[in-house]
């Protein structure tokens, strides 16, 4: 498969193809506010529109696990107003949404303090979750509630009530902890939206993962610009600290 994604650049059906790519997904409040729109309207399209296109993208490039981080820690502290557009949104996508997704033989995972969330969202998150682990097209991961820093603390309590105090603290211990313990780390992670930085997304599992950045907002980051990314990324030389 081949097809133009800018200039002297093409994806092509031997490129190396990331195991695992992981999208800070940002943008979505400036895009609402370029086009005259309410911020949620920005928030609605990635959620209506944007995820399964790019879920779909995905699997036709043979990535096998694809996270998305849609709620931090630090959006809590948003005007409330969106808060609660933003907890309608969960409510509506671990509910249709979701059918759509499993239907594309999805794996739901997510990743993220849930207690902070209401009991109706954690009990759907719960539901899909369990409904779709047989499905194996693709691992969607979605980073909600998550800041890595939260998550890198919430794993050593974990393991300090599982193992005692006197637990062994290694990195391969902390990593049985973590949210992340059934995902490989990221290959790739994109952040849309013009930042060129990680905002401790995946802090942990970042090491060796490589960056890409774009200017392009996240309600517009569709397949074309999916495959820039691609692209790019098949031009890296990964070593591994070696």
């Amino acid at each position: 498969m081949t097809g133009i994604v800018s200039p002297g650049r093409r994806i092509m059906a031997n490129m190396s193809t990331p195991l695992h790519v992981a999208i800070i997904m940002d943008g979505n409040r400036r895009w609402a506010k370029t086009h005259g729109l309410e911020i949620l309207q920005g928030h609605r399209k990635v959620a209506e529109e944007l995820i399964q296109k790019l879920v779909k993208h995905a699997i036709s490039r043979g990535i096998k696990y694809l996270t998305l981080w849609a709620f931090s820690t630090e959006n809590w502290h948003r005007d409330p107003a969106e808060v609660a557009g933003l907890m309608a949104l969960f409510r509506e996508a671990f509910g249709q949404d979701a059918v759509k997704l499993a239907e594309l033989g999805v794996k739901l995972n997510v990743i993220g303090d849930l207690e902070s969330f209401p009991a109706d969202i954690q009990q759907g998150i719960g539901d899909w979750v369990k409904k779709t682990s047989t499905n194996n097209s693709i691992t969607l991961t979605l980073a909600i509630g998550y800041g890595g820093r939260d998550e890198i603390a919430r794993a050593i309590k974990k393991l300090l009530l599982a193992e005692g105090e006197g637990a062994t603290i290694t990195p391969e211990t902390i990593s049985k902890y973590l949210d992340t313990s059934n995902l490989p780390d990221p290959d790739l992670i994109i952040r849309p939206g013009g930042e060129r930085r990680l905002s401790g997304f995946l802090a942990w599992q970042a090491i060796y993962a490589e960056l890409y950045f774009s200017q392009i907002l996240m309600p517009d980051f569709d397949e074309r610009a999916f495959d820039e990314a691609l692209a790019d990324y098949d031009e890296r030389s990964r070593r591994f600290g070696n």
